[in-house]
């Protein structure tokens, strides 16, 4: 009878430990930062980095394409305060369906040309944080 009490107990703390780790990923992703947050897009090609744009510092939209070593083309179009990838040669097209991104919850990824696009935020005095973890 005290080993189904004991399996009982365990189930509602690891129930309840998800249910915590769900709400709190919920809460993270729905409330974005707040307005007038400032960002710097880094590109990173085949786990290098090749680029950093700062968005806060876009005054008009601009598109450029990069080549993979492989041959794969993707197209990017960098707005104030966004950036995202408008075309690729890619077969799913993923990263041309994430759209433009303007926070620094999830990153542009696309595989098969292994582009990474990430958004690392400027902190309030103006530098740069030393790790970001996701």
């Amino acid at each position: 009878m005290n080993a189904v009490r004991s399996n009982y107990r365990n189930a509602v703390l690891i129930a309840g430990f998800l249910l915590l780790s769900v709400l709190g990923s919920l809460i993270f992703l729905l409330f974005p930062r707040p307005e007038g947050a400032e960002y710097i897009a880094d590109i990173y090609q085949n786990g290098a980095l090749i680029r950093s744009i700062p968005l806060y510092e876009t005054p008009k939209a601009y598109r450029f394409t990069l080549e993979s070593e492989s041959g794969g083309v993707n197209e990017i179009e960098v707005r104030p305060g966004g950036i995202g990838i408008v075309s690729a040669d890619c077969p799913d097209k993923i990263c041309v369906s994430q759209g433009f991104i303007h926070d620094s919850k999830l990153p542009i990824t696309c595989l098969p040309n292994r582009l990474v696009i990430r958004l690392r935020p400027v902190l309030d005095d103006g530098t740069e944080p030393d790790i970001i973890a996701y």
